[in-house]
């Protein structure tokens, strides 16, 4: 019954989305929308957030009737050190969204109103430990936006609206830290935009199902980690799944991540908020992964998971630097200049825990393409970190139809075979993509987890057979796809065939007879 609720509720959230797409549509189209929905959200979470806790402060100390949300700005001072130490941000009451969005219908000034708010919030955490966690945060909600309406009274016609459509939205009780909904809008949304920009949606959302399984993969055996990783973090999906799967307080060193896009940037921390990840949990970086790493005082990680970009340009041997790098350096060779592919190999693999495991989404040329790819491979088989390679079906990701790989990562492996598995059967379609089923999902670990030798499905190769194939790694190599044709009896054909001749044969010699008595 509570499983029925939830996905009503869900269900109940998505059409609410949808509904402030709809109101707004012919304004802000397509993927842009995305920026003022997250933000507004983020506004009115952190806003419901720090309001609750003054309240629950306040409450403890039997002042019953408080309400930070009805306190007067002047003297709301009182509780701001506290807040940015607690919170890591400070909002007066008159800033919360509850109270903007009472007004902003008639608000004439709304649009100069919401600027002023976001700047404040960001300007409480300057000085502070959570500066870095929140500068920047609202630079994507441009409330002066031509794309909102070409006058004032109508951009902020469309900034009320939507404030009132986030309002409504049923997000879950702060109270009981029922903050899933908040997650779920997100998530949604992203899916919702991803779907529809193609490339440019797959590059930094990676689906809930794909996530899901990186994260088993990468904790299969364990019930809680230090630290996760990922070097090339997009939206934090994929960072956020490992408290998925754990559980909330078994990620206990907190979240660690960098990205290139400033953008995508922004939506990572901000999703680290909506999930409730304390300000001093997470450490979202935006800069080059490859070639400015920003956490060199954080590794290893005992988790790493990432679904790099496919194949694109990097310095390599253009920057004669790069060869001395400890992350690359052991493999005597760098990645080819247009294909990075193994360069985040490298980088995962040098930041990884001992007792770690690194499950990484790769592109299948990297699997089988000769050169420097070829050598690192050799490199990373010769070390016996290769502890797995699966074959995912195609069409999982938004953008592409290619057939992507995992590779599993691990130091510390108990044998030196690597397992290939082939699951690009273990999926179901809906609408235009394919998609991981909890069953498939399930059915993919507990053989990654068993390593038992299954026809057609998976196979544990020994150092010996890759070597042999020249350190391809590609599952088709190793697990022989089943052949379903029909078995055909080739003696019991011809005889077929030879009586359908004779019978032809008996059939025209009586079609002649009946001519040649016709024409006597």
């Amino acid at each position: 019954m509570a499983d029925i609720k939830k996905k009503q509720e869900r269900e109940e959230l998505h059409r609410a989305i949808w509904a402030i797409a709809d109101e707004l549509r012919g304004a802000v189209d397509g993927w842009d929308f995305k920026h003022y929905v997250l933000g507004a959200m983020f506004y009115r979470y952190v806003s419901e957030n720090l309001c609750f806790y003054v309240n629950e402060e306040e409450w403890e100390a039997d002042n019953i009737n408080f309400d930070y949300a009805r306190y007067p700005d002047e003297k709301a001072a009182e509780f701001q050190d506290d807040l940015i130490k607690e919170k890591g941000f400070f909002i007066l009451p008159s800033q919360l969204f509850c109270n903007v969005q009472a007004g902003a219908s008639a608000n004439a000034d709304l649009n100069e109103t919401l600027e002023q708010v976001f700047k404040s919030i960001e300007n409480s955490a300057i000085g502070t430990e959570s500066e870095n966690d929140l500068k920047g945060l609202f630079d994507d909600f441009d409330v002066n936006s031509n794309k909102l309406g070409a006058t004032v009274a109508k951009r902020n016609e469309k900034l009320a609206k939507l404030l009132d459509g986030v309002a409504k939205m049923k997000l879950g009780d702060v109270k009981n830290h029922d903050i899933d909904a908040f997650g779920d809008a997100y998530e949604f949304l992203m899916t919702m935009y991803a779907s529809n920009a193609g490339k440019s949606g797959g590059e930094f959302f990676t689906p809930s199902d794909v996530s899901v399984l990186l994260t088993r993969l990468g904790t299969a055996g364990k019930t809680k980690i230090r630290r996760v990783y990922d070097p090339a973090c997009g939206s934090g999906s994929l960072l956020l799944k490992a408290e998925k799967v754990l559980g909330r307080d078994h990620v206990l060193d907190g979240f660690f991540g960098q990205e290139i896009n400033i953008t995508t940037y922004n939506l990572c921390r901000i999703n680290m908020f909506l999930h409730d990840i304390a300000f001093d949990k997470f450490d979202i970086a935006c800069e080059n992964t490859l070639t400015a790493p920003q956490h060199w005082d954080d590794e290893p990680f005992d988790l790493i998971v990432s679904n790099p970009p496919y194949s694109i340009k990097w310095a390599g041997d253009a920057d004669p630097l790069l060869i001395n790098d400890p992350r690359f350096s052991p493999a005597g060779v760098l990645a080819p200049k247009s294909k990075a592919d193994m360069a985040f190999i490298m980088h995962c693999l040098s930041w990884l825990a001992d007792d770690g495991a690194a499950a990484i989404v790769c592109f299948p040329g990297i699997m089988y393409r000769g050169g420097a790819e070829q050598k690192i491979r050799q490199y990373l088989v010769d070390c016996n970190v290769v502890d797995c390679i699966i074959q995912l079906p195609s069409n999982l990701f938004f953008g592409t139809t290619i057939a992507t790989c995992v590779m599993v990562l691990k130091k510390n492996k108990k044998d030196t075979g690597t397992l290939f598995i082939d699951a690009s059967s273990e999926c179901v379609k809906v609408t235009n993509n394919n998609r991981l089923t909890p069953q498939n999902v399930d059915r993919i670990v507990e053989i990654f987890s068993k390593r038992e030798e299954i026809p057609h499905f998976c196979h544990l190769a020994s150092y010996e057979e890759i070597r042999e194939q020249n350190f391809n790694l590609s599952v088709s190599t190793y697990v022989e796809v089943e052949d379903t044709r029909e078995v055909v009896d080739i003696t019991a054909l011809n005889a077929e065939i030879e009586g359908i001749v004779k019978h032809e044969d008996e059939l025209r010699a009586a079609i002649n007879a009946i001519i040649a008595e016709i024409e006597a």
